[in-house]
């Protein structure tokens, strides 16, 4: 296995807010690992700074063998074709259909014909399960299914790494099984992925690597079951007995 991510003593502040204090992580190949803490441990942040949308105080982040840390050598556009990134709000165009949500990237950013675009999105929205769904409008689906439509627009761009930040927080139970079966589909395919999550069931069922994140460090990183079980930190435990 090789690391698709590499982060070394990573900081950053928003002023005086020190949000990251020294993250060091890897993550393999086809790993899934999920992220969990508290709100405002760092979590979201974090993912942010490995797809390029946060500048970083220091330290080094390599992504998909692009380098992070040197921002002036950095081609934001190849580094997102390659990592693909879905936020908690769908972010959907509301004036596009389903189909068209997810080509436009595709026909301007990949230079695809309008035909490769479609079948390309014909193809993900069957992952979601969500092709008859293609002439719909945002406003026509529910929310599980607008956010496995952006999900779907993220596959379209055959990422080589997928971000989740809290992607079902916005959801109900029964919404939120249906984006969760998707993640699970992706994570059985070898699909590499970093989400953050509440979903601390899901987490401890599917994730290869648990990171409990606290006041902006890395606190414990290791197997799910272990860190459930066995928390070495008295944070961690709390944490856990709290979401139990």
């Amino acid at each position: 296995m090789s690391a698709i991510v590499s982060i070394n003593n990573l900081h950053k502040s928003f002023g005086a807010n020190k949000v990251l204090n020294g993250v060091s992580l890897d993550v393999q190949k086809g790993q899934m690992v999920a992220i969990i803490g508290r709100s405002g441990s760092g979590k979201s942040t974090l993912l942010r700074c490995l797809n390029g949308l946060e500048r970083i105080d220091s330290g080094d982040i390599n992504v998909c063998g692009h380098d992070i840390h040197h921002p002036d050598k950095l081609n934001l556009r190849e580094l997102r074709k390659q990592v693909g990134i879905v936020f908690q709000s769908y972010n959907l165009f509301p004036h596009v259909t389903v189909e068209r949500n997810i080509t436009l990237a595709l026909t301007t950013i990949k230079k695809l014909s309008s035909a490769e675009a479609k079948k390309i999105a014909h193809n993900v929205l069957t992952l979601v399960g969500l092709e008859a769904k293609k002439d719909a409008y945002p406003e026509q689906l529910s929310g599980g299914q607008q956010q496995r439509v952006a999900i779907a627009r993220s596959l379209a761009m055959a990422p080589e790494l997928m971000l989740f930040d809290e992607v079902t927080s916005a959801l109900d139970p029964e919404l939120t099984g249906e984006v969760l079966k998707v993640m699970e589909d992706l994570s059985r395919q070898g699909m590499t992925m970093v989400l953050v999550t509440h979903e601390m069931a899901f987490a401890r069922k599917l994730a290869d690597i648990l990171v409990f994140m606290h006041q902006g460090k890395v606190w414990e990183v290791g197997p799910p079951d272990e860190l459930f079980t066995h928390p070495k930190t008295a944070e961690l435990a709390k944490f856990v007995s709290s979401d139990l």
